[in-house]
């Protein structure tokens, strides 16, 4: 079956980490989501215990930072930056600017849905919701 779906209006949700979230489309092997954190705000530190993702910035500036098995590094996010979220990693991101931090995400499964995501410390304190 064919779908077709317009990014929503207004968020679906928000995750774990304290990002709104606009549920896009998906098929048995992942799903799609716009995920978006407002600028200056900080999200929670968490773990994913089942999935992967793929991140492609669509918009604004900011950080992402990961860590597994004893490697960790910081990067810089800005629109057309595309990123991995291996299985096990932790992860944090952070918002600059005037616009909010967006982006494109395939998650591998497909979410699961609650319990998924694990807060764990993370590299910076994060914002008050």
């Amino acid at each position: 079956m064919f779908q077709t779906k317009r990014l929503p209006a207004r968020p679906d949700v928000v995750a774990p980490d304290g990002s709104d979230v606009r549920v896009l489309l998906g098929l048995d092997g992942g799903t799609m989501a716009h995920f978006e954190l407002a600028p200056g705000r900080v999200s929670l530190a968490v773990v994913h215990r089942t999935v992967e993702e793929i991140w492609y910035i669509v918009g604004g500036r900011g950080e992402m930072w990961r860590e597994q098995g004893g490697r960790e590094e910081t990067v810089a996010l800005a629109p057309g930056d595309c990123l991995t979220i291996p299985l096990g990693a932790r992860f944090q991101f952070r918002s600059f600017g005037p616009d909010a931090l967006a982006a494109v995400a395939v998650t591998m499964p497909p979410w699961p849905g609650d319990g998924e995501a694990s807060v764990v410390e993370g590299r910076w304190v994060p914002s008050e919701r």
